[in-house]
């Protein structure tokens, strides 16, 4: 187990959140024009680094609110925590997630 601090209540147990998957995923501007592929790329394909990683966080027992974390999935550490919304911390870039081709 390990601390995370919510923006409104302070460092808290992570029992008390619902990991939300991966941060800074952006919904396709036209996805009817997207391959299946394309698609499943879009609602599947993920990032699963071992080190720094940027996520999203639900306050579930608390305050209920969205977050954003950006936590070494090694250690745990979390590295920074910023809101909804706002940019990445610097030196922290999402980097995407592709289907291998076959």
């Amino acid at each position: 187990m390990f601390l995370i601090p919510c923006p409104w209540c302070g460092e808290r147990e992570e029992s008390e959140f619902s990991y939300g998957h991966e941060a800074h995923i952006e919904r396709p501007k036209e996805p009817e024009k997207l391959s299946d592929a394309e698609w499943a790329d879009y609602l599947f394909m993920r990032t699963n680094p071992k080190g720094p990683h940027l996520e999203r966080w639900v306050h579930t027992a608390g305050c209920r609110r969205w977050f954003n974390v950006a936590r070494n999935t090694h250690t745990n550490e979390i590295l920074a925590v910023y809101l909804m919304g706002e940019k990445p911390p610097k030196g922290f870039a999402r980097k995407s997630a592709k289907r291998a081709k076959s």
